[in-house]
């Protein structure tokens, strides 16, 4: 099969489908690999460093997309690459389609197969390929926070970790999971005040015996959302129902209760988002400002540390990928977990939380891939 892996054109997305040592995996297994050229420049990688693991380079994304049988990228397809997928190509990378029915449009119209990273799962029902970017954008929040936090950048001009006779800062983390579970870790490490909400009260248990006591935990009731977020200098968003629109916890409304100053960081954005006064940014104009309350919302917040990101997204995205590249659509087939990650098959949308989230029809994975 022929690889391919074109540039990432996100605003400021550094990051690249492909490391050379993955590339010499896949040249390994027997297939041939087409890399855009400058594609790794983000995370240090030239095109000789491709060249020595045995890639060939393109000199265009066109090219890449008109030759390639598998496209592996990092972020969503924007839309002039829409038109450069077709039928019969595999699609591996983030997609995110239940907030985007522009983009989920512009997919099925090409027919392609898209197998999108944060769907697929594992033995343990976690989300293995979403979950590196998910620590990764969790130790990012709190880095962000602190710093829009502060006064020049319109923040309250709170120090997250105080300092000997000052209180401390107040960071309130919306969900307990990989995100969340990260961001309070940064946020204590710090030396702040940390509470995580969830309304699972056996993770709730996990997180108490994990941080022994240095960050509080509250289950999640309208009146507990109200009561951290108000007396919060930050808000992380870390909320997740897997290819799902995240859940709007915090309302306009609830803005006025907020400290003037506060940050919300939503790590959600790319589901849409959990803060009801919540929209992309990017790392270019990462913030901006409602009824006092500054919104980080950078859709592509691992971009910003492209060497971390790249290499810890292929440690967890090559063993399928090379599923895939070497049995083609059997191993979406043979592989239940895999399954879990088609979102799409020519024309049709295959994931059942994507599907309704957008109103469409879901068709089965196993039915539509037998009848191809």
């Amino acid at each position: 099969m022929r690889v391919g892996c074109p540039k990432e054109i996100k605003n400021h997305e550094y990051r690249v489908g492909l490391t050379p040592a993955s590339a010499r995996e896949y040249v390994a297994h027997g297939h041939e690999v087409l890399v855009e050229t400058g594609a790794g420049i983000g995370i240090g990688a030239d095109d000789n460093a491709y060249r020595a693991a045995g890639a060939h380079i393109a000199a265009t994304a066109e090219e890449v997309y008109a030759r390639s049988d598998m496209i592996v990228k990092v972020k969503e397809p924007q839309p002039g690459e829409w038109a450069q997928l077709h039928e019969g190509q595999i699609l591996y990378t983030y997609l995110h389609l239940a907030p985007d029915p522009a983009q989920a449009k512009g997919l099925l119209a090409s027919g392609v197969t898209a197998v999108a990273y944060e769907t697929v799962t594992d033995e343990r029902g976690g989300l293995p390929l979403l979950a590196p970017m998910s620590e990764v954008a969790g130790r990012l929040a709190i880095q962000a926070g602190a710093t829009a936090l502060q006064k020049p950048n319109g923040g309250r001009g709170v120090l997250l970790g105080g300092v000997p006779g000052v209180a401390p800062g107040k960071v309130t983390v919306l969900g307990g999971g990989v995100v969340g579970l990260q961001a309070a870790r940064m946020a204590a490490g710090l030396g702040a005040d940390v509470t995580i909400i969830d309304r699972s009260i056996p993770r709730l248990r996990q997180l108490d015996d994990l941080f022994n006591g240095r960050v509080h935990t509250r289950f999640s009731t309208v009146e507990a959302l109200e009561e951290e977020c108000f007396s919060a200098d930050m808000v992380v968003g870390a909320v997740l129902i897997p290819g799902a629109a995240a859940p709007k916890l915090v309302s306009r409304e609830m803005l006025s209760g907020m400290k003037n100053g506060a940050v919300l960081v939503d790590v959600a954005i790319d589901q849409g988002g959990c803060f009801e006064t919540s929209h992309p940014t990017t790392h270019a104009e990462p913030t901006y400002e409602v009824d006092g309350v500054i919104h980080y919302c950078v859709a592509n917040m691992p971009g910003a540390v492209p060497v971390t990101s790249t290499h810890a997204l292929n440690n967890a995205t090559l063993h399928h990928g090379l599923q895939l590249a070497d049995k083609g659509l059997k191993a979406i087939l043979d592989d239940p977990h895999l399954r879990n990650g088609l979102n799409l098959h020519k024309g049709r949308i295959t994931n059942a939380a994507v599907a309704e989230a957008l109103g469409y029809e879901m068709a089965e994975p196993q039915s539509v891939l037998r009848v191809a």
